[in-house]
């Protein structure tokens, strides 16, 4: 990106890589992912080639769900580090040309913030309590919660509260955990809050913020039961048309900042989890978010039919608000992609998770190659989780003793939870920890497999078929490329079960999703393959990049 509008514009075709700080690299020994650890291993990054990180929380936490609930927005975790080691990871980020962007979780903070604390102390009705959703219950003695709406992580979403004398007081809302409170957004001290936070960050020099749970913060205050159908809009506690101005005034306190070569512009990216793309959209208007995550292409199964449907819809909402689309295989919600195409049922759906899954891991891995050359190819903004460039399965073997996610322990073990996605990172060595904390420390949070030992930074450099070594080239031909990144694309038919499109003059990107090997349309070169090629065949679950033959060569473009 070489000019100042596309520095400024930065985020409509950055590959970000997403770290989540428990689980990247160790700097102080105590088994578990900091600051520091991931101050020492910048130069990866930077070699791996991307253009920003994004952190899950590393705020003040209890880390009843992974640090989604915060105690203070303003102060590191000390497991992490410090505001001070915050400013300076940022700013050495900065200096090897990859920008920062911070998580925040405006629907909830966690039940130790200082807030929800003096709501406990207060009394119903009182100023502290209305910053939250307490409620009486329903039926005889206020016995029964105020509604029936349902969990994100199963469960109740309700908890009765103890009166001062030890007697059951009111209601408090949840959506997620316990530990999780539900904020009233209907409170302007909350709205406040919330916009001095980004002003605390962007102040810090962060490029952006994610936010969580994005659909979920304004509530029905009449509390109404969820209707069986709900028409758009029309749900109590999702999606609810208040959202947008609130987004507004996010977008406001973005755009007052200043917009140069070195920063760009501060962008909003919302995880937004809505079936309807129309209504998905609106989060996107030119005054609102920036871009927002596309995890309708994540949870699709490999299938020709069924992505190609999801590429064509993801772009065609997108295009009459001007926002680009982005792309994403994994985050630390949902299981590894190598594990997850080497199932029967490679889609994804947080229902669908259960224990003991059979998964294909060499299948898997074939496929998670060319979808990442797939993605990496689509218009737009790239996301990667990290580890997944290693090409690391989901750890299915955790000892369940280990399992800490609300979402294991509230479904009673039904749900395996998102610890499989957790695990620290092997960086180098033949044995746990793999170089991810220093000699002699204690052990890692989650226990790494031995087999990783395969895995490794290490031995991922050393060998040019690793999958490392695929996202080092992949990402160096997205940025040398014209024609990737931002921009258009053109489909042209390459049988059945293929993908087949060009973006710009040259290049084309072919992917083969049928179980037989196809010819590859006319070509100059090959830039790139996820696997080897047959001849001049394109082998089953294998992607190429190609430089085309010029379009009078072929009969396949249109």
């Amino acid at each position: 990106m070489g000019s100042q509008a596309s520095e400024r514009l930065w985020w409509r075709d950055a590959v970000i890589y997403q770290i989540y700080p428990r689980s990247f690299a160790d700097g102080d020994g105590d088994g578990t992912g900091d600051l520091a650890g991931v101050r020492s291993r910048l130069d990866y990054l930077a070699d791996l080639g991307v253009d920003a990180i994004w952190f899950t929380p590393w705020y003040l936490s209890p880390m009843a769900d992974g640090g989604y609930d915060v105690a203070d927005y303003r102060v590191i975790d000390p497991a992490f580090g410090t505001l001070a080691e915050a400013e300076e990871l940022i700013a050495a980020a900065l200096a090897v040309g990859i920008r920062t962007i911070v998580d925040i979780v405006p629907n909830h903070v966690s039940d130790q913030h200082q807030w929800f604390q003096a709501a406990l102390a207060a009394r119903p009705g009182s100023p502290e309590r209305a910053r939250f959703w307490f409620h009486p219950g329903r039926g005889p003695g206020g016995a029964e919660m105020p509604t029936r709406w349902a969990s994100p992580f199963n469960g109740e979403t309700w908890t009765r509260t103890k009166n001062p004398d030890g007697t059951p007081g009111e209601w408090y809302l949840h959506l997620f955990s316990s530990a999780q409170p539900d904020l009233n957004w209907d409170h302007p001290d909350v709205r406040r809050e919330h916009e001095d936070v980004l002003r605390f960050w962007f102040d810090r020099g962060v490029a952006g913020v994610r936010i969580d749970s994005a659909a979920l913060l304004v509530k029905d205050p009449a509390l109404p039961e969820e209707p069986a159908n709900p028409g758009p809009g029309e749900h109590p506690a999702s999606d609810r048309d208040e959202l947008h101005d609130i987004y507004r005034s996010w977008r406001t306190v973005a755009d007052s900042y200043p917009s140069d070569v070195t920063s760009g512009e501060r962008i909003l990216v919302g995880e937004v989890w809505l079936p309807d793309v129309d209504r998905f959209v609106r989060y996107l208007r030119p005054d609102e978010l920036h871009t927002a995550f596309n995890f309708d292409f994540l949870a699709r199964p490999w299938d020709a039919a069924e992505l190609r449907e999801s590429i064509d819809a993801t772009l065609a909402s997108h295009a009459p608000v001007g926002a680009p689309a982005t792309w994403v295989l994994s985050n630390h919600d949902v299981t590894r992609p190598v594990t997850r195409y080497g199932r029967a049922d490679s889609g994804f759906s947080f229902e669908a998770k259960r224990m003991g899954t059979p998964t294909d891991l060499e299948l898997g891995r074939r496929r998670a190659r060319a979808a990442a050359l797939l993605s990496a190819a689509l218009p737009g903004s790239l996301y990667i989780y990290q580890g997944d460039e290693l090409g690391l399965p989901e750890f299915e073997e955790l000892d369940n003793t280990l399992r800490q996610d609300p979402m294991f322990l509230r479904s009673g073990g039904v749900d395996p939870g998102r610890e499989g996605c957790r695990v620290p990172l092997p960086w180098s060595g033949d044995a746990p920890p793999f170089g991810f904390s220093p000699a002699g420390a204690a052990p890692t949070w989650l226990p790494q497999p031995p087999e990783w030992a395969e895995l490794t930074v290490e031995k991922q450099l050393a060998d040019p078929g690793s999958m490392l070594a695929l996202y080092r080239a992949l990402l160096r031909i997205r940025r040398a490329e014209p024609g990737l990144g931002d921009g258009p694309m053109i489909w042209f038919p390459a049988g059945d079960d293929v993908l087949a499109f060009r973006r710009g003059p040259r290049f084309a990107c072919v992917v083969n999703l049928s179980d037989r090997p196809v010819p590859l349309p006319g070509h100059e070169r090959v830039l790139l393959t996820s696997g080897p090629l047959a001849g001049a065949d394109l082998p089953s679950d294998t992607a190429a990049w190609l430089h085309a033959a010029p379009q009078r060569s072929t009969q396949h473009d249109q």
